[in-house]
C-alpha cells in the first residue's frame, strides 16, 4: 500500500466516525433527556404529593381545633339539661331536701364529667401549700398545724393533664406570734 492509499482509508474512516459519533451522541442525548424527563416527572410527582399531604394536615389541624371541645360538651349537655329539670322544679315546689338532692346529683355528674375529661380537683386541705397548685389568700396562726400548711380552701383549683387550670385558694397557716404583738399578715413561713 502506498502512502496515498493509506491516506485515503484513514481519511474514509475517520469521515465514517464522525458520521457515526453525532448519531451515537444524539442517541446518548436523547437517552439522557429521557432520563431527565422521567426524574422531572418523578419530581412534579412527589411535590404534588407533598404539596397534598401539607393540605390534608391543614385541614385535619383545623378541623382538631374547630371540633377539640365537641366530645367535652356533649357530655356537659346532660348536666345542663338537669340544672335546667332543677330550675323547673324549684320555681313549682317550696321542697328544700329536693332541691337540695337535685343539686347533689347534678354536681357529681358534672364532677364525673370533668374526671371523664382528665380534669383533676385541687382541694389540698392538710397538704403543704405548693405556690405552683395553690394561691395563698391569706396566711392564720395556728398551733394544731405545721406552719406553710393550707388550713382552708377558699375556692377549689383544677388541673387538666397535669397543667393547672385554676390554682385552688388557700388560707395557710404560719406560726402564732410569741410575744403577743401585732403579727405580719400576708407572710408565709415554712
Amino acid at each position: 500500500m502506498t502512502q496515498e492509499e493509506t491516506s485515503q482509508e484513514t481519511a474514509g474512516t475517520a469521515a465514517n466516525g464522525e458520521a457515526q459519533a453525532p448519531e451515537a451522541l444524539q442517541a446518548t442525548l436523547d437517552a439522557a433527556n429521557a432520563r431527565a424527563g422521567e426524574y422531572r416527572n418523578d419530581a412534579l410527582r412527589a411535590r404534588a404529593e407533598l404539596d397534598n399531604v401539607q393540605k390534608r394536615t391543614a385541614r385535619e389541624i383545623a378541623n382538631a381545633h374547630k371540633y377539640a371541645l365537641e366530645r367535652f360538651l356533649t357530655d356537659l349537655l346532660p348536666v345542663k339539661d338537669s340544672l335546667d329539670l332543677g330550675y323547673a322544679a324549684a320555681t313549682g315546689s317550696s321542697d328544700i331536701a329536693t332541691l337540695r338532692e337535685g343539686m347533689e346529683l347534678t354536681l357529681k355528674m358534672l364532677d364525673a364529667v370533668l374526671e371523664k375529661h382528665g380534669v383533676q380537683v385541687l382541694d389540698p386541705i392538710g397538704e403543704p401549700f405548693n405556690p405552683e397548685l395553690h394561691q395563698a389568700m391569706s396566711v392564720q396562726e395556728s398551733t394544731e398545724v405545721a406552719p406553710g400548711t393550707v388550713v382552708t380552701v377558699v375556692q377549689k383549683g383544677y388541673v387538666l393533664n397535669g397543667r393547672v387550670l385554676r390554682p385552688a385558694m388557700v388560707i395557710v397557716a404560719k406560726r402564732p406570734a410569741e410575744d403577743g404583738g401585732a403579727a405580719e399578715s400576708g407572710s408565709l413561713e415554712a
